[in-house]
């Protein structure tokens, strides 16, 4: 028991250092943990930009958080293609890191940089120009225009950090270097968290900005974490090692296959949001405290998915890495595992939920409507957990093969076909209320991942060309 318990530890210090590994070989197991702890960090550090930022604006007023608010759906569009980039990164360097190829992985990876600042350029010209005709027309009170017109043009222009930020995090993925990505995150919430009060309440010599110092403190946080990826790329090239000549020509067949794999998994965060709204708006129609119930259930939900994250970023990275190695099978024993290891997880987080959901809900409010609704949503919710970890796992798995499109197709399916109409039908037309949007989440997650298991086991996610 000791020496086992003294192997996991070695383990785990191995996955934090970040030592160069050989995921095409050795324990399919190893490999996992090897991948997945840094990846699970990784996501907790992006998370936390959010709750930071939050935090700090909710001492400025209602029409701060609600600029916040509405600046964060604007820039829905700008992590979409953010996280696009990040797969089609991903998928066209694991594969060609496994195959040997590690000049061509670099080549790749520049052109997914090129890419990135070509669509920065395209988002950030009309987000500058038009930021607060955006605020106007999402928002029916001019005080929020007036207070977040600086904020919203900044972080629309300034919208490359974003796209670097995830899409260089990608490449690192891809080459099997998950302890870059994370420090990466780590240096960028450690200067964010430092700037937000200095910036946004003028303490000490810095200028009180308030809002405004909000966006700023973001922007210089993940310009800094840029920063540090590329000089890891471009001067340290540990895991690839980038060279400018490789972006000053465009190389268009690689250009198109990075597009092609981004479209599909912008596409996939932009049908699931999208749904999640349709959802929302359901619930306003039911009562203020069914959405506030359910505001907090997600809540909590998302943080507990972050390891779950973690977990299906490493499955794709060991899908890309041992296709190109020419080891399907390998590929395949991988996904599956990781997946077991995915719905042990989920079921014991579901189970907590299922008892304790009381107590959880009951630590962000205590009225008693709110405390019912949010428990309410979470057990049922949470009774889907177990699909929901073998559908994360598989849906990265297949977008690390490169192929997008399919799961693309199916989350229209199952969120838009199956999800929506059954939402609306139980809730509005059966009388089940809010219940019946619940039921449909766990219906719609639950078919989804049936869908992929199908897929996934026809095989022909390995025959994929990236």
């Amino acid at each position: 028991m000791t020496q086992r318990w003294q192997r996991w530890q070695r383990l785990l210090r191995q996955a934090i250092h970040g030592e160069e590994q050989d995921y095409t070989r050795g324990s399919i197991d190893r490999a996992i943990v090897l991948l997945a702890v840094p990846m699970i960090l990784e996501m907790a550090m992006e998370s936390l930009f959010a709750v930071v930022d939050a935090y700090f604006v909710a001492k400025i007023g209602n029409e701060a958080v609600a600029t916040v608010g509405l600046t964060e759906s604007v820039l829905t569009l700008v992590y979409s293609v953010a996280i696009g980039l990040s797969a089609a990164a991903t998928a066209m360097v694991s594969r060609r890191v496994g195959q040997g190829r590690r000049r061509a992985a670099a080549v790749a990876g520049a052109q997914a940089l090129l890419v990135a600042l070509v669509l920065s350029v395209l988002i950030a010209v009309p987000g500058g120009l038009f930021a607060r005709d955006i605020l106007h027309l999402m928002a029916s009170d001019p005080a929020v225009a007036e207070t977040g017109e600086a904020f919203t043009r900044l972080l629309l222009t300034a919208n490359l950090p974003i796209l670097l930020l995830w899409m260089l995090n990608g490449i690192f993925r891809g080459a099997g270097d998950a302890v870059t990505a994370m420090r990466a995150l780590w240096i960028a919430n450690g200067v964010n968290l430092i700037l937000d009060p200095l910036l946004i309440f003028g303490w000490g010599p810095f200028p009180e900005m308030g809002l405004l110092g909000a966006g700023v403190a973001t922007t210089i946080g993940r310009s800094v974490g840029v920063l540090y990826q590329l000089w890891h790329l471009f001067a340290v090239g540990r895991a690839v090692r980038l060279h400018l000549r490789f972006m000053l020509r465009p190389h268009w067949d690689l250009v198109r296959r990075l597009l092609t794999i981004a479209a599909g998994s912008t596409g996939q965060y932009l049908i699931a949001s999208s749904s999640w709204i349709f959802l929302i708006g359901i619930l306003g129609q039911i009562s203020t405290t069914a959405t506030a119930g359910y505001t907090i259930a997600i809540r909590l939900m998302i943080f507990t998915l972050l390891p779950s994250w973690g977990m299906a970023n490493a499955a794709a990275t060991l899908v890309g890495q041992n296709l190109g190695a020419e080891q399907p099978d390998r590929a395949e024993r991988s996904v599956w595992r990781a997946g077991f290891f995915n719905m042990l997880f989920m079921a014991a987080v579901g189970t907590l939920y299922l008892f304790g959901a009381p107590l959880f809900i009951g630590l962000f409010t205590q009225d008693p409507s709110t405390l019912q609704s949010g428990v309410l949503a979470l057990r049922i919710i949470s009774a889907g957990y177990v699909f929901y970890g073998y559908g994360m796992i598989l849906s990265q798995a297949i977008n690390g093969a490169g192929n997008t499109r399919t799961p693309t197709v199916l989350n229209f399916i199952c969120f838009w076909l199956l999800e929506a109409p059954l939402a609306w039908w139980l809730a509005m037309e059966l009388g089940w209320k809010e219940a019946g949007v619940y039921y449909s989440i766990v219906v719609a997650e639950s078919a989804l991942a049936l869908a992929l298991v199908v897929v996934f086991r026809r095989g022909l996610w390995k025959r994929t060309v990236v």
